[in-house]
């Protein structure tokens, strides 16, 4: 009686758990705004975790590689034998410091920019969900060789590894974005919420770094990471099912990406992209040392340099999202006026004499970028919709290049540039790259005028666009009307076939 007991115990419990989980699934899966929600929110929070990591080492590692060197000199210099050959390297190795750190730094945007078209291509053959799971895997194993690592070998692993797990995650969840919400209204939105917590992580991540070093150990921030990566995971692999049994025999081929990148209006947008973004990736390695030799700045003043300046962006995204969806056909202006206030601001950052003065510029800098991200981010999506085929990996593995190469040269070139020509040039170098690439985008003023019925997938659909999943089903009626009587296909696909060609030709669309 009382194995029957706790068998029906058991039966009805596992009944009861299999109905929770169905209903779960049909409210996540069968109601498609709550799905677009949750996957934004899987996304948001994995470009979160990317960019505080990208910027918690910061206050971290060139402290904790300095103890490491001090170390290394004292156990040196207790074997006395060994004392006068190791004198000259020591004062080769303090040399290069700033240089060893420089290149850790930007080893992340380095190894991100070369994976990026492989990835692109990647993403837009099996699909956005899989390169997702896969970025957060290698982020959450990156996280925790930073926890544990202990010499700079092993910190430079876990900071490359960053590097290929962020040109998977940020490529395919930015693209997963745009393919799930369709609405320029709403894409302008659901891409701004993103660009706000890519903001917060690399604003907040200094400070919250910086005070757990000091009090709680290296280990700790970076656990705290690693576990919020390894839920954002289990919350990807339990919505998206990206390993579930799914038809991808049908799955389209996106434009390639060394097509993507001729077009010109493509082009265009990805110089604002990587220009916008040299005075934030320059002035991050250098203004360190500038307010230490100009201010007298204290630590905890250094430390908060860029905080207050998230919330400046995260108002110009909200204000580039209100005017986009009031006035959609400016969005090339509204990036133009960024661009124009990146490069005032960047002119007056050496003017400032003190912590409080040098608030204004470089939130005047975090203002603009909110300006220029948010507009033409999805401009970039409305681009491959109306000139090539609706898949977007591709076209923000290219956005992704223009970020990596501003912070892959920032670490490495900033510093020399300081030292050569000094920190005034710098800043009005920035500045005027700024004001005088902001006319080139005049040349995306008629972009919105670009029909959407022209492109192949409205050709080929009755329907209203809904991202990758009309992809595939365009192709599908394309093979069954090839597939039907002759009469027709003399008629009425042979003038199609000949409609599509062109529009290939000229669009570089490609199917699988």
């Amino acid at each position: 009686m009382v194995t029957e007991c706790s068998t029906n115990m058991a039966q009805s419990a596992a009944s009861k758990l299999s109905q929770m989980g169905e209903r779960t699934k049909q409210l996540v899966i069968q109601d498609p705004e709550r799905q677009k929600r949750i996957i934004l929110v899987i996304v948001c929070i994995a470009l979160l975790l990317d960019n505080m990591l990208y910027m918690v080492i910061v206050p971290i590692i060139p402290d904790y590689l300095e103890g490491l060197q001090k170390s290394a000199d004292h156990a040196q210099a207790a074997a006395a034998h060994t004392n006068s050959t190791n004198s000259t390297f020591h004062k080769v190795a303090k040399g290069n410091f700033d240089l060893q750190i420089g290149v850790l730094f930007a080893s992340k945007a380095i190894l991100q920019l070369l994976v990026n078209p492989l990835s692109g291509t990647f993403i837009d053959r099996v699909g956005y969900d899989i390169p997702l799971f896969i970025g957060l895997n290698v982020m959450f194993l990156s996280t925790l060789i930073f926890a544990f690592a202990d010499n700079y070998a092993t910190l430079f692993l876990a900071r490359s590894m960053q590097g290929l797990g962020s040109a998977f995650a940020d490529t395919s969840g930015i693209a997963l974005i745009a393919d799930k919400y369709t609405e320029e209204t709403e894409r302008s939105k659901a891409l701004g919420i993103a660009l706000a917590f890519i903001s917060f992580g690399s604003l907040v991540a200094p400070p919250f770094g910086g005070v757990l070093y000091e009090f709680a150990g290296k280990r700790v921030p970076f656990l705290i990471l690693a576990c919020i990566c390894f839920a954002d995971g289990v919350l990807c692999l339990t919505v998206l099912k990206p390993f579930s049994n799914r038809e991808r025999e049908n799955m389209p081929v996106g434009t390639p990406i060394y097509k993507l990148m001729i077009d010109p209006y493509i082009a265009v947008v990805a110089g604002a992209l990587t220009i916008c973004n040299i005075p934030l990736a320059f002035l991050e390695p250098t203004i360190a040392n500038w307010m230490e030799e100009t201010m007298h700045s204290s630590q905890w003043e250094i430390g908060m340099t860029w905080f207050p300046a998230f919330f400046p962006h995260v108002l110009g995204v909200y204000l580039t999202v209100k005017l986009a969806a009031k006035y959609p056909h400016l969005q090339w202006f509204y990036g133009a006026i960024g661009m124009v206030f990146i490069g005032a601001s960047s002119c007056t950052v050496p003017a400032c004499k003190n912590f409080g003065q040098l608030m204004i510029p470089l939130c005047g800098i975090c203002f603009g970028i909110a300006f220029v991200d948010t507009a033409l981010l999805p401009t970039l999506g409305f681009l491959v919709d109306v000139r090539h085929v609706s898949v977007y990996g591709s076209v923000y593995a290219i956005a992704d290049i223009s970020y990596c190469v501003a912070y892959a040269l920032g670490p490495v070139v900033a510093g020399q540039i300081v030292h050569d020509l000094g920190f005034v040039q710098l800043n009005l170098g920035m500045g005027l790259a700024n004001v005088l690439y902001a006319p080139a985008l005049l040349l995306l003023k008629n972009v919105t005028q670009m029909k959407p019925s022209f492109s192949e997938r409205n050709m080929l659909l009755e329907d209203g666009p809904a991202g990758l999943y009309d992809t595939i089903k365009m192709e599908q009626r394309e093979k069954k009307k090839k597939g039907l009587c002759t009469t027709i296909d003399e008629n009425g696909i042979e003038t199609f076939a000949q409609r599509s060609f062109s529009e290939e030709e000229s669009s570089g669309g490609e199917y699988a």
